[in-house]
């Protein structure tokens, strides 16, 4: 079986669109195309020709582009119910095969109800919108914490070395909170160096890895006595539950 390539797309001011396709291959897929310009652009300097359009959450910045790429190629849309322009409806345990690879889909919600992710264990590597951030994860705009907490858990399974394509540049200021969680975390002080490096030489840090995020990430972390001692320190109570930990952490970098 060939790799699959990912090309990144940066857009609008922090977003990022992933194009894919198969290594040899000129047939491409897109993920979460909130603007339709730079990914016909990507198209064309890429000598690739578009065959479906992967979606994962109905936030507008993952959709807006959807409309206008389909004038120009109308190719299946691959996304959870509720996206009108969905051709086909993903649930939780549907196998797509696009590009040469088998991805399985996984419902996450939390940030949104509808969320989903597509993974595929060839590479490994997952697209994840607004789930997992690279140092953070999504704000909860329709789900509950207990619903976050457990998609991170179900994602937290997958292998160490997977490849977590998240849709956001936030890595930086994901990464001041992080070291105010658990300044006494020496992966996390070393990754911040790294990233303050990256983020200079203008430089993408996604993807990360699963194995990364578990080490330093303490929204995947909550889990950990450390990050559960935060939270008690932050919220004065107790907590009894990861769930709750993990509420009192999202609380805590709402209003960061």
């Amino acid at each position: 079986m060939m790799p699959i390539i990912v090309h990144t797309i940066p857009a609008f001011t922090d977003n990022y669109i992933w194009l894919f396709h198969q290594q040899g291959s000129s047939d491409a897929y897109v993920v979460d195309p909130g603007d339709a310009k730079p990914v016909l652009e990507a198209l064309k300097d890429l000598g690739l020709t578009l065959e479906g359009i992967l979606i994962t959450h109905h936030h507008n910045d993952h959709v807006g582009g959807i409309e206008q790429l389909l004038t120009q190629y109308p190719v299946p849309v691959y996304g959870p119910k509720g996206i009108t322009q969905a051709t086909e409806i993903m649930v939780d345990g549907d196998t797509l095969d696009v590009a040469g690879t088998s991805f399985n889909v996984i419902e996450i919600p939390g940030h949104t109800l509808d969320h989903i992710a597509y993974y595929t264990a060839s590479e490994p590597l997952v697209f994840l919108g607004d789930t997992i951030f690279a140092n953070g994860c999504g704000r909860l705009f329709e789900g509950s914490p207990e619903q976050m907490w457990q998609s991170l858990s179900q994602l937290a399974s997958l292998p160490p070395k997977t490849k977590l394509y998240c849709a956001h540049e936030y890595t930086e200021a994901n990464t001041r909170f992080a070291l105010a969680v658990e300044p006494d975390n020496s992966d996390l002080q070393q990754r911040a160096q790294d990233i303050s490096k990256t983020r200079a030489e203008n430089k993408p840090t996604i993807p990360s890895t699963l194995e990364l995020e578990l080490a330093t990430n303490p929204f995947m972390r909550s889990n950990q006595l450390s990050i559960k001692e935060a939270a008690e320190n932050y919220g004065q109570c107790k907590v009894s539950t990861e769930a709750e930990a993990f509420a009192l952490i999202r609380q805590w970098k709402d209003s960061f």
